[in-house]
C-alpha cells in the first residue's frame, strides 16, 4: 500500500444471520412455495447467498386471498391512530436492524455498504415515519373528509434499490388502510425476506403484507389478480406498457414509475467544485443504477473542456470493488444480464462517434464489474444519449444559450429528472418552468425526501410517490362508488375456507 492509500476496511457479515432458504411471507408466516426454488447470489462474488422459493400462480392467489380477509376483518376496521403505532413500531425497528438490514442489502444487491448504510436504510426509516404520522389525517391528504382505502394493494418492485422501494410502497398504502401483496425482484429478494422478519417483530396483523417472490410471470400473477384493486409498479418502461394494457378496462388503480435519461445542466455561473460531485453522485451513486440518474451532461460552451477535465480529475479518485468494504464508491453491477446490456450499448457509444474514457482502476476477476465511463463528442442522436442504460456511464454534450438547454434537455422521451447548476435563482426558476421533468434539483441531485413527491411524465410513468400526493394514491374520496372485485376464481374461494 503506498501513501496515502487506504486500507481495506470490510464491514462484517458477522451480524446477518441468513437462513440457508427462505419461503413465501403469506398470512403472517413463512411457507414454502410451490414455482420451486432459485438462488439469490452476491454480485461481486457470484456466491450464493441463499435459496429462495419461487411463488406459482396458486401461491399468489394465497396471499391475496390472505391480504383481503386482513382488509376486510382486521385492517379496515383500525382507526388510523392504531395504524400509525404498527408504522411507528416498523421504523423503529428498522432503525434497531439498520446495520444489519444494510449489510444484507449490500451483499445481495453489490451498491457499496456506505450507500446503504448512510442512505437507504436511513430512508427506509423516514418513510415509515413519515406515513405513521399520516395515518390518522386522512382528512388532509386532499380528498376531502372520510376518504377510503381501496382495499388490496398488488405491487412490483425493483433490483436498483430493494429495502427503499418496498418502503415507498408499502408505508403508504398501510397508512392509508390498504393491505399489500408485494413482489421483490429476483435478483434481490434478501432484505424483503428480512422485513418481514420485523413486520413479526412488530406483530402486523396477519396478512396485512403478504410478500411473494419470484421472476415475471409471479408479478404479471399479482397484476392480473381479480381481486387486487391498486397496482403499483417500479420499473422499465417496457414491462409498464405490458402492465397498463394487462389492467385496461379494469376498475384497478395504478402508479407506474418507470425508465429515465435525466439531464444535468451545468452554466457557466455554477459552483464548479459543487458541480462536480453533484455530477458524480448524479451518475456513479448506486453504480447508476438509478432511475432518475444524470446520465446526460450538458455544459455550457465556455466552460465544457474545464468542467470534462477537472471531472476525469475527480473520477481518478473513485474506488472500485468490494461493496462490503468502507472505502468503495462505486461497487458491483447488479446481474450479468444488466452488465451486458451496459458493455452493449457503450460499444455502441464508440461504434456512433462517441469518445469514451474511463480512469484506471483493477476490476475485480469475480462478479460483475464496469469502470466509471465517460463519453464526450455526444450526439442527441447517439443511442447512449437516448436509451436508459441504467450503469455508471454519463453522455456529455454541449449547449450555448438557456433555450438550447432546455432543448437539448427535454429532447426525450422520458420526463422523470433534471438538474440545474447556477448561481443565479432567476436562471434556475426560469429553466425549470420550461422542462419537462417531474423532479428537478438546484445544485444539489439524488436527494430525496418522504414529504415530496416523486414521478415522471411521458414514458417515465404516471402517478406520484412520496409525499400527500403518495399517499392520495391509495385513496378514494368517501362516497365514490366501491367496485366490487370480481368473482374470485375457485382456488381463491378454497383458500378463504382455509
Amino acid at each position: 500500500m503506498s501513501f496515502l492509500e487506504y486500507a481495506p476496511a470490510p464491514e462484517s457479515t458477522s451480524v446477518l444471520h441468513l437462513r440457508s432458504e427462505y419461503g413465501l411471507f403469506i398470512d403472517g408466516e413463512f411457507t414454502e412455495g410451490t414455482g420451486g426454488t432459485f438462488q439469490t447470489i452476491s454480485p461481486s462474488t457470484e456466491q450464493s447467498i441463499a435459496t429462495i422459493s419461487a411463488a406459482s400462480d396458486a401461491d399468489v392467489d394465497r396471499a391475496v386471498v390472505a391480504a383481503r380477509r386482513a382488509y376486510d376483518r382486521v385492517w379496515s376496521k383500525l382507526s388510523g391512530a392504531d395504524r400509525g403505532k404498527y408504522l411507528f413500531r416498523i421504523a423503529r425497528l428498522v432503525q434497531e436492524r439498520a446495520r444489519e438490514l444494510a449489510v444484507a442489502e449490500s451483499l445481495d444487491n453489490g451498491k457499496p455498504i456506505k450507500e446503504s448504510r448512510d442512505v437507504d436504510v436511513p430512508l427506509v426509516a423516514a418513510w415509515f415515519f413519515y406515513y405513521a404520522g399520516w395515518a390518522d389525517k386522512l382528512d388532509y391528504a386532499g380528498l376531502g373528509a372520510n376518504p377510503r382505502a381501496l382495499g388490496v394493494a398488488g405491487q412490483v418492485i425493483p433490483w436498483n434499490f430493494p429495502l427503499l422501494m418496498l418502503a415507498w410502497k408499502v408505508a403508504p398504502a398501510l397508512a392509508a388502510g390498504n393491505t399489500v401483496v408485494i413482489k421483490p425482484a429476483e435478483t434481490t429478494p434478501l432484505t424483503a425476506l428480512i422485513f418481514a422478519e420485523i413486520l413479526q417483530q412488530a406483530e402486523l396483523p396477519a396478512g396485512v403484507v403478504n410478500i411473494v417472490t419470484g421472476a415475471g410471470a409471479t408479478g404479471a400473477a399479482i397484476v392480473r389478480h381479480p381481486d387486487v384493486d391498486k397496482v403499483a409498479f417500479t420499473g422499465s418502461t417496457a414491462v409498464g406498457r405490458e402492465i397498463a394494457k394487462t389492467i385496461a378496462g379494469s376498475d384497478k388503480r395504478l402508479t407506474l414509475e418507470l425508465g429515465g435519461k435525466a439531464a444535468n445542466i451545468v452554466f457557466d455561473d455554477a459552483p464548479i467544485d459543487q458541480a462536480i460531485e453533484g455530477i458524480v453522485n448524479g451518475i456513479f451513486f448506486n453504480q447508476g443504477h438509478v432511475c432518475c440518474a444524470g446520465s446526460r451532461l450538458l455544459v455550457q460552451e465556455s466552460i465544457h473542456d474545464e468542467v470534462v477535465d477537472r471531472l476525469k480529475s475527480r473520477l481518478q479518485t473513485l474506488r472500485v470493488g468490494d461493496p462490503l468494504d468502507k472505502n468503495t464508491d462505486v461497487g458491483a453491477i447488479n446481474s450479468a444480464e444488466q452488465l451486458a446490456r451496459i458493455r452493449e450499448l457503450s460499444d455502441i457509444g464508440e461504434l456512433e462517434g462517441a469518445e469514451r474514457w474511463s480512469p484506471d482502476c483493477e476490476l475485480p476477476e469475480n462478479g460483475f464489474w464496469f469502470a466509471p465511463t465517460i463519453f464526450t463528442n455526444v450526439s442527441t442522436s447517439h443511442r447512449i444519449a437516448r436509451e436508459e442504460i441504467f450503469g455508471p456511464v454519463l453522455s456529455v454534450m454541449s449547449f450555448r444559450t438557456p433555450a438550447e438547454a432546455i432543448a437539448k434537455a427535454n429532447n426525450t422521451p422520458y420526463g422523470l429528472s433534471a438538474g440545474i447548476w447556477s448561481d443565479k435563482g432567476s436562471r434556475i426558476l426560469a429553466v425549470a418552468d420550461k422542462l419537462r421533468a417531474g423532479v428537478i434539483w438546484a445544485n444539489t441531485f439524488n436527494r430525496f425526501d418522504p414529504a415530496s413527491p416523486f414521478g415522471g411524465y411521458q414514458e417515465s410513468g404516471y402517478g406520484r410517490e412520496g409525499g400527500r400526493h403518495g399517499l392520495g394514491a391509495y385513496l378514494a374520496p368517501a362516497g365514490s362508488a366501491v367496485s366490487a372485485p370480481t368473482a374470485a376464481p375457485k382456488a381463491a374461494k378454497k383458500g378463504a375456507q382455509r
